[in-house]
């Protein structure tokens, strides 16, 4: 029988090797690669078309959900799982809709890791078990109706500009990565600070780490 092809997703090398290290001893499971930013990894899963992705909710350069959105949007057949320390409701439901089909949080015993990564690739949804019943219910019923987060307030271009302001990368800096114009960016951090009231990128900076858009480090 094939292995499970895994692409492992996080920018903490000891949490990737150590997440590698035991994946790699289990027969059925493979790792084909490591990635440790959002663009990286939507450009390897596109490329590698693992059967499932390990994703660090919290990327640089491109959070774990807008890449999970891209991947599936290309490779609907991929699964992710995000990995998060967030229990946070929204984080759940904007990963669910997002495409997501598993979410754990980063401090779960690895058999929990192993029996997701079984579960979604037998075509099942999986979440933490440390999220009740009663929860997760919740959680699904309302994944299609949130709002008021940066998910539904910003478009997703918006969502990208505002995590790369937030990470410190200037105008000019935001607008090469993107390839776009330097005025673009502007219009874009306009619009973002409008739709927000928000006056000031240390203010967005504060904003994008509550909202999950950029790792707090």
């Amino acid at each position: 029988m094939k292995p499970i092809a895994i692409l492992i997703a996080d920018d903490h090398r000891l949490f990737r090797d150590g997440l590698r290290n035991l994946l790699d001893k289990q027969q059925n499971m493979r790792v084909v690669a490591e990635t440790t930013d959002g663009p990286e990894t939507v450009s390897a899963a596109i490329e590698l078309k693992p059967d499932v992705v390990l994703m660090d909710i919290s990327m640089p350069e491109l959070n774990g959900i807008e890449a999970t959105r891209r991947i599936i949007s290309q490779r609907a057949a991929t699964k992710v799982i995000m990995l998060s320390m967030h229990s946070d409701r929204r984080f759940i439901t904007e990963s669910l809709k997002a495409g997501a089909v598993g979410y754990l949080l980063k401090d779960c015993a690895f058999d929990e890791v192993l029996l997701a990564v079984n579960t979604v690739s037998e075509g099942a949804t999986y979440l933490s078990s440390r999220i009740s019943e009663s929860v997760i219910k919740e959680y699904v019923a309302i994944a299609k109706s949130v709002s008021g987060s940066a998910f539904s307030i910003l478009s997703a271009r918006e969502r990208e500009v505002l995590q790369l302001l937030a990470e410190g990368k200037s105008t000019k800096e935001t607008a090469a990565k993107l390839h776009v114009s330097v005025k673009t960016i502007e219009t874009h951090r306009k619009q973002i600070m409008d739709k927000l009231d928000i006056h000031s990128v240390a203010e967005l900076t504060k904003y994008a780490i509550r909202e999950g858009l950029t790792p707090l480090e």
